[in-house]
């Protein structure tokens, strides 16, 4: 199996091993893919009467063996038909791997003026904003867990409703990543946050190149080091 379907058969296989039911989840995913009990077991080598019995729970626990061999049938399955089904888990499981990295997102009913919202987190500026700037919202993100498992491809779903939002990115280190990943998103798409909080990190310690990108990019940039806890709280505050 090649790398591409690797993640889906994995998360396929967790969902049927860490259930109470594997029977159903094996029915579940058995459907979900189109396969009836014969086709499945021609596939497996074996007859219908073996996957009713797992799937009704007359059989015990399905081994490992099994559930790989079930999971690659799945897979080879779809992939003679087109890949349509492993093309929406693909796309599925994108998404949820980008909500694992998203810390708090909100919009606003009302516009914020740039300042009480810098004043709001506590923040340096390093890249002046213009001073007519609102906010109406903000995205805090795990820059870690955004960077090692997200494609950059989903990072448009950091603007989720405006553009004219706060990106605000926590466990930077020197804040160049992520001024890298906006101004790549912002070449592709034309979009580009209203500014850019690094949180965690000293002003000092800051990138200069992250800071030069960002002030040839017209990125606005500020960096605070408000507790997490505090910062959501704050913002929380605001309608």
């Amino acid at each position: 199996m090649d790398n591409e379907h690797r993640h889906i058969a994995i998360y396929i296989a967790g969902d049927i091993i860490t259930s109470d039911n594997p029977g159903e989840v094996i029915k579940k995913w058995r459907l979900v893919f189109g396969l009836t009990q014969t086709a499945l077991a021609t596939r497996l080598n074996t007859s219908p009467s073996v996957i009713s019995d797992y799937e009704s729970g007359r059989r015990k626990f399905p081994g490992s063996r099994f559930i790989r061999k079930f999971v690659q049938a799945l897979i080879e399955a779809d992939l003679e038909r087109g890949g349509h089904v492993l093309n929406l888990l693909q796309r599925q499981l994108l998404r949820e791997r980008f909500w694992t990295a998203v810390i708090d997102m909100r919009e606003f009913t009302e516009p914020v003026p740039i300042s009480t919202f810098l004043q709001s987190i506590e923040a340096e500026v390093l890249v002046p904003p213009p001073q007519t700037l609102d906010i109406y919202g903000y995205t805090i993100v795990d820059s870690v867990k955004l960077v090692l498992e997200v494609p950059s491809v989903e990072y448009v779903r950091l603007y989720g409703g405006t553009s004219q939002r706060a990106a605000i990115f926590t466990k930077v280190s020197t804040g160049r990543s992520p001024i890298i990943a906006i101004k790549s998103m912002s070449a592709v798409l034309s979009v580009k946050p209203s500014i850019v909080v690094l949180h965690g990190i000293k002003q000092e310690t800051v990138d200069p190149l992250a800071v030069e990108i960002a002030k040839r990019s017209y990125i606005p940039l500020a960096v605070t080091n408000i507790t997490l806890e505090k910062m959501i709280e704050n913002l929380r505050r605001f309608k």
